[in-house]
This record gives C-alpha cells, structure tokens and sequence, in this order.
C-alpha cells in the first residue's frame, strides 16, 4: 500500500509540473503570469538571502584583508626583548647591562 501511494504521489506531482495543465492554470488567462510572487513568502526568503549573501560576501573579504595582513609580516620577526636575551645568552652583555636594558624597554 505504501509503495502505491508512493508511486501515486510521484506520478501526480510530476505529471501536475510537466504539463502546466490545471493546477498551474491562471484565472485571468494571462499565459505568462502563473501568480508567482503571491503573498510574502518568497519575499521574505529573498531578503533572507540576500542578507546572507552580502553578509557572507562581507566575511569573505574581512577574512582575505586579515590573511594578506598575516602574509606581510616577517614570520621570523623578534622584537627587542627577544634580541636582548640572545645577546645576553651569547655572552655579548652582562647582566647588570641586561637588567638596565630591559627595565628601559618595559617602560
């Protein structure tokens, strides 16, 4: 029983879009006018998409603006702090040099 109904419901509804015959039949015998846009439905799922767009649209080009700003900056790039202990490491200063040094870039 359910495969017939199946079946049925399947024949009907592409016999119903196929032939454009009754069920899409216009009372006011424009043939190029089917009523399409009645009501508020696909207005409101137009708005919708059209946020979704533009917002995705929007994320799109925030995203590629960060990433060509992340592609600019040196990946091996140390800021003085960082100099400051491998010269302290290789011996180059002592460490009273250090410790004055680095309370002056902390300030």
């Amino acid at each position: 029983m359910r495969r017939f109904a199946a079946t049925a419901i399947i024949f009907l509804t592409s016999a119903a879009v196929t032939a454009g015959g009754p069920v899409f039949a216009d009372p006011i015998g424009d043939s190029y006018y089917h009523g399409h846009m009645n009501g508020w439905g696909m207005g409101l799922m137009g708005f919708g998409m059209m946020i979704l767009f533009w917002g995705g649209l929007a994320a799109l080009i925030v995203l590629a603006i960060r990433w060509i700003g992340d592609q600019r900056t040196a990946p091996g790039r140390r800021d003085a702090m960082d100099v400051l202990k491998e010269r302290l490491a290789r011996g180059e200063i002592e460490p009273e040099e250090f410790d004055l040094r680095r309370k002056h870039l902390e300030s």
